[in-house]
C-alpha cells in the first residue's frame, strides 16, 4: 500500500495553465526562445514556493497545447506532494505563479486559470479529500525521464541563482547600514536573488535575448560607445581599444551595426553573465532611461492592467 511500501514515495500529475488575458498566450511565450527561460524560471520558483524547497517537485516536461501550457510534475516524497496540494487548494500556487510570471516577463499582470490532473482523474473536483488526491498522484508513476530541454533550463537557472546570491551577499556587506528593500510577500526567498530594481520596480534578471540585442542596436544611436565604456568596467572583451576599433571597422554599416557588434562582443565574452541587469545599469549611467524602459517592456504594459 501507499504508506506501507518500502519503496520511495513517487507520484506524477499534470498541471494545466491558461491565461485569461487574450493578449497573453502562455504556449506561445514558452515556444519563443527569448521568453522560454523567463517562463521556466517563473514555473520553477512558484513550484518551489508551493513545497518550500527547490527540490520539492520536479518538472519532467512542459507541453504546449494551445491555449494550455501543461507541466508534467514528479513528486518524490508524500509530504512534498501534500504541501503542493495545500498550496494549490488555497490558491497560493496560482497567486505565486501570477507574481513570478509578472516579474519574469516584465508585465503588469498575468491572470491564470489552473487545472490539476492525475491520469483520468480531475483533482480539482476532490481537493478537499487530500488523501484521495495523494492516492491518485501516487498511482500515476512518471512515464518519462526529465526532458533534456528542462535539464538545460535548470542548469541555466541554478547558475543565475548562484551568481545573484553572491552579488546579493556582496551588496549586503557593502550596505549594512541601509534597510533591506521590501520583497513581494508571496515571492520565495529565491526570487529575491534573481531580481533587480529599476525605478522602484522589481524585475527578473535574465540573460540578454535576441530581441534585447536588436532593440538596443536600433535605439541606442550615437551613445553606443558610452554604453560600451560603462560595460567595459566589468568586461575585458570591451577594454580599449576594442570600442574604437568597432567604430572604425563598422563605420560604413552605420550606428545600428556598430551598436549590434558591441553588444555581440559583450554577450559572446560574458556568456550567462551577460544579463539584462548589467545592460540596464549601463543605460541608466548614461541617461538612456527610455531605452531601458523599452527593454523591460514598460512601454507596452497596458493590455492587461
Amino acid at each position: 500500500k501507499m504508506a506501507g511500501s518500502s519503496a520511495p514515495w513517487i507520484g506524477s500529475a499534470y498541471l494545466f495553465l491558461q491565461s485569461t488575458c487574450k493578449t497573453i498566450v502562455l504556449p506561445s511565450l514558452y515556444e519563443s526562445s527569448q521568453k522560454k527561460p523567463s517562463v521556466f524560471k517563473a514555473l520553477k520558483l512558484a513550484l518551489a514556493d508551493s513545497t518550500g524547497s527547490m527540490n520539492g517537485v520536479d518538472m519532467l516536461k512542459v507541453h504546449c497545447s494551445h491555449p494550455h501550457l501543461i507541466v508534467q510534475l514528479k513528486f518524490y516524497k508524500q509530504e512534498n506532494c501534500r504541501r503542493f496540494l495545500q498550496s494549490y487548494r488555497e490558491g497560493a500556487l496560482q497567486e505565486s505563479l501570477q507574481n513570478h510570471l509578472q516579474l519574469s516577463l516584465a508585465m503588469t499582470r498575468v491572470p491564470l486559470e489552473t487545472e490539476l490532473k492525475a491520469g483520468n482523474e480531475h483533482l480539482d473536483n476532490m481537493l478537499k479529500d487530500e488523501d484521495r488526491c495523494l492516492e491518485c498522484i501516487y498511482r500515476e508513476k512518471p512515464d518519462r525521464l526529465r526532458d533534456e530541454e528542462i535539464t538545460e533550463l535548470e542548469e541555466c537557472l541554478k547558475s543565475l541563482i548562484v551568481r545573484q546570491n553572491i552579488n546579493h551577499n556582496m551588496a549586503v556587506n557593502d550596505c549594512t547600514s541601509l534597510n533591506s528593500p521590501s520583497l513581494p510577500s508571496q515571492g520565495s526567498s529565491f526570487s529575491s536573488q534573481v531580481t533587480f530594481v529599476f525605478q522602484g520596480q522589481e524585475f527578473a534578471n535574465r540573460m540578454l535575448t535576441l530581441d534585447d540585442h536588436q532593440k538596443f542596436a536600433k535605439l541606442v544611436s550615437k551613445k553606443w560607445k558610452q554604453v560600451g565604456r560603462s560595460l567595459q568596467k566589468n568586461c575585458r572583451a570591451l577594454r580599449d581599444p576594442v570600442i574604437d576599433n568597432l567604430a572604425l571597422e563598422y563605420d560604413r554599416e552605420g550606428l545600428y551595426e556598430q551598436a549590434y557588434q558591441l553588444l555581440l562582443r559583450f554577450i559572446q565574452s560574458e556568456g550567462k553573465k551577460a544579463t539584462i541587469a548589467r545592460l540596464i545599469a549601463a543605460l541608466e549611467e548614461n541617461g538612456l532611461i527610455s531605452l531601458a524602459e523599452e527593454l523591460l517592456g514598460l512601454h507596452s504594459n497596458e493590455d492587461c492592467s
